[in-house]
């Protein structure tokens, strides 16, 4: 049975929890779902699925998160977005995953369709997370909520002070708990956490993890998270390997370290975001001692 996240957190201190998104056609679901299957046994808090950007995969994650609540003992945290969505679309959106079992969601203003370059608020919509937040709160008061934070800064909010003001804004309106974007020095992480306690953020911060699995994934880690600070220890690292097989292994190496520093500095919770892959996660877990870290999880 779903369960709150408050809930979960509360009794996995830290959590452990992976992110997956929807497939596009049957290879990518075969992939996934093998994916999953392997990474059931080291027993997530939780797993969250993701929203594409501007709703692209509205009902492809609709339909995924379903067939997760039937099929699996796994608890679904589901993303939504206000791009491209009136109150109404949203209403009818969560009242399906309320009529499903889905009792928790991650609320993300999101990122513009591709080729809009600002996000752009449909008419009677929403234009912050916040927003969305207040409304989900008010409508579906049963939902746990999860909101974004961002250890390295907000791409499209380069006063810091600002961005943390906006962050209490979606707590204050009825979040939960916050999952960080990702980020490769665990320093960004505690300052960003220190400066959340500073404004009076008391819910959960969850950190998010994201491996390296190879050179050109370095590229593409920068586009979806804008901004995201590589350091040079990190890249000089990786321009000694010699291939991808290599890099691999230097970006696996660099998150379990990473991890290692988390838990033992008693961090809430650790967000894997997979890309659909369990390799990296399950070596993390390896290297670390999954007997141990599965104890951590709870």
């Amino acid at each position: 049975m779903a369960e709150h996240i408050s809930k979960i957190l509360s009794e996995n201190n830290p959590s452990i929890s992976f992110e997956f998104f929807p497939p596009k056609n049957q290879d990518s679901s075969n992939i996934l779902f093998n994916t999953i299957s392997e990474l059931m046994p080291l027993h997530p808090s939780y797993v969250s699925v993701t929203y594409g950007a501007g709703g692209s995969t509205r009902d492809l994650t609709r339909d995924l998160v379903v067939k997760l609540q039937k099929e699996t003992s796994l608890s679904i945290v589901s993303h939504l977005t206000c791009v491209g969505h009136t109150k109404d679309d949203i209403r009818e959106i969560l009242t399906k995953y309320r009529e499903s079992g889905i009792k928790n969601i991650m609320a993300l203003r999101g990122d513009p369709p591709q080729g809009q370059k600002e996000f752009q608020a449909v008419e009677n919509g929403f234009h912050y997370a916040s927003e969305l937040v207040s409304f989900i709160k008010k409508e579906f008061p049963e939902m746990g909520i999860g909101v974004a934070g961002f250890p390295e800064g907000h791409p499209v909010t380069p006063n810091r002070l600002m961005e943390i003001e906006y962050l209490k804004q979606k707590v204050d309106a009825g979040a939960d708990y916050i999952c960080s974007q990702l980020f490769f020095d665990n320093s960004d992480f505690y300052d960003f956490c220190e400066r959340c306690e500073l404004a009076g953020i008391k819910v959960p911060i969850i950190a998010g993890i994201m491996p390296i699995t190879s050179r050109n994934s370095i590229n593409r880690m920068a586009e979806l998270a804008l901004g995201s600070r590589f350091p040079a220890k990190l890249l000089k690292n990786l321009s000694r390997a010699v291939d991808d097989s290599y890099a691999e292994n230097v970006g696996i190496h660099w998150a379990t370290e990473q991890v290692r520093d988390l838990l033992d500095n008693q961090i809430r919770g650790i967000h894997m975001y997979t890309l659909n892959r369990s390799k990296a996660t399950l070596k993390i877990y390896e290297s670390i001692g999954i007997d141990k870290f599965s104890t951590l999880a709870g």
